[in-house]
This record gives C-alpha cells, structure tokens and sequence, in this order.
C-alpha cells in the first residue's frame, strides 16, 4: 500500500491527504468512533489507496466503515466514492438528493466535467467513474439527524456553490465537514494570524447570495472547528465567515465591473488575483508571488469560470 499523509486531530477525526493536483490541496477526512469509522469526501479514484492505507495505519477496517458521506459530487469530492465503496463491504453513500442520481449513474457527471476540465485533463485527474448500486446510497433532508456509533449527526443543506451540497455537523463535538461551502484554507498560507481563507465559487451553480446564506447558517452552529476539503481543519469561526463574506461581495463587484468586457475573463480573474494577494500581504503572508501563483492558479482559474457562469444566469 502507498504512503498516506495523515494529519490527527481531535474528537477521533483524521484528514488524509487526497494527493490531488498537490500534496496540501485536497483532503478526505476520516472520522472513528467506539470501534466503528466514517468517510467524509473521497477524493478521486486515484486518491483511493491513499485512503485504504490511512484507514489500516489509524487501526480500522475495511468492513468497520459504517458510511461515506459525500458533502457534494464534485469529482475532487466524490470521484473516488464508487471505487472505495467496493472496498467497503458494509458501507452506504450519504448524500444529497440532487447528486444521489449522479453516483448512480455517473455519465452526466463525467460530461459535464470534461465541459469543464477538457477530455484530456479529465482523463488524467479523475480517470474512470464507477456507479455505485442505488440500494448503497442513502439522501437526506435539510435538517435531517444520523445517530451512529453514539455520535449524532445533522444535515444541512448548503446551497451556493452548488445546489446539491449539504454539510455534516457533529453536534456533540461541535465540528461541522463544510466541503466547499466555507471555501479553501491551504496551510502554506497560514501566518500568526491564524488561517487564510478564500471562496470557492466554481462553475456552473455560484450563487453569491445563497453561498452568504449558507456561511452565516453554518457559523451560527457556534462550531469549535470546521474541516475543509482544502484542507483540514480550521479555527476562528466567526472572523473566516466575515472574510468569506467581504470576499463574496467583492467577486459580485467584480464580476459586474468587468460583465461588458470583450476580456472580461481575463480581467476578472486579474482582479480575483489582485484581491487575494493583498489580502494575503495584509494578512501577513510573506511568500513569493510565483508561490502564490502555484497555490491559487487554478483555483483563480476555476473561480473566474464560476463567475463567468453567474454573470451568464444574471445578466
């Protein structure tokens, strides 16, 4: 089995390192209670070893894995969820209504992916999809309860990144999985200030006033610590969420200065990157600008097309 990087936190909870795009960028978690264990996303079919092999080094086992929670079906999220399923001889798939149909028969999940990625990054960074059986899947409701293994789980439906996201709150603990919903907090940028955080406002299903909505609603959990898919977990609750805010409104501004540019891409995303490397200096990051490009080139990418896309529903 590969080497997984495994990072331990508190309340039985692990994070395992995705290795997608980068070591850093993208991290499943693992949750273990009373003998029993839980995933929280799966990366893609690629990250399934990594996985396996942090499953066995934290002491569980395959057939102790009760569910996989998929907070979204994005592929960097659920990619890998049918191939790991196979391993899990005793796990069922929780997920949201809207993306339960995609897990079962994921061919409109792959075509709209390769419209995003193209066929060949497609290809290389998610490979091929495998369906998971309909009687696996389980969806909830907005506000529906999970009791397993003495831990009680809520269900909350997160709309703004996209329509088919909930996030898993760990009431007891007061943790809550946000998956893309509380955006991205990669660890090259922390500082003494504490975490960096950025939105995630990629196509094709941004809405800014929904995502708003959904930060505020999981903040007022009073959560002692969210736990990002990019990457891990974070503290300080109330000041990401007012960042995540200010961010959003200004992605709206921006988006609708530049809507009648011919190069209103280009000029977006160079606006997006302007915004986020001062942010980033004012928050007391000293990395190079070629080291920020690396970290948040995609993403810039990524969130440019989400913006695009929105500007496209709106205008």
């Amino acid at each position: 089995m590969p080497q997984a990087r495994i990072t331990r936190y508190p309340d039985g909870i692990s994070a395992v390192d995705a290795e997608y795009i980068r070591p850093g960028h993208a991290s499943a978690h693992i949750i273990q209670q009373d003998g029993r264990a839980a995933f929280v996303d799966t990366g893609t079919n690629y990250s399934v070893p990594f996985l396996l092999a942090a499953l066995e080094e934290l002491g569980s086992t395959p057939d102790a894995v009760d569910y996989v929670f998929l907070t979204h079906v994005h592929l960097d999220h659920a990619g890998g969820a049918g191939k790991l399923m196979q391993a899990l001889p005793n796990a069922r798939a929780v997920l949201h209504p809207r993306g339960s149909g995609h897990m079962i028969d994921p061919s409109k999940l792959i075509k709209a992916s390769i419209a995003v990625y193209g066929a060949d990054d497609y290809n290389r960074l998610y490979g091929e999809l495998v369906p998971i059986p309909a009687e696996r899947v389980l969806t909830t409701l907005d506000g529906q309860r999970l009791s397993w293994a003495g831990r009680e789980l809520e269900f909350v439906h997160t709309p703004g990144h996209a329509l088919h996201h909930h996030a898993i709150v760990d009431l007891a603990g007061r943790n809550i999985f946000t998956g893309d919903t509380f955006g991205m907090a990669y660890k090259e940028s922390d500082t003494a200030k504490g975490a960096f955080i950025v939105p995630a406002t990629t196509p094709t299903q941004f809405d800014p006033e929904q995502l708003i909505a959904s930060v505020r609603r999981l903040a007022a959990y009073n959560p002692k610590a969210l736990y990002l898919m990019h990457y891990g977990r974070v503290t300080d609750v109330p000041r990401l969420a007012d960042a995540m805010e200010m961010q959003i409104h200004e992605f709206v501004r921006i988006a609708r200065n530049r809507a009648n540019s011919p190069q209103r891409e280009a000029e977006i995303r160079a606006d997006m990157r302007a915004l986020w490397f001062g942010l980033l200096r004012a928050h007391g990051c000293t990395l190079a600008e070629q080291k920020l490009d690396e970290l948040y080139g995609q993403d810039l990418d990524l969130n440019t097309q989400g913006l695009v896309a929105w500007l496209a529903r709106v205008n």
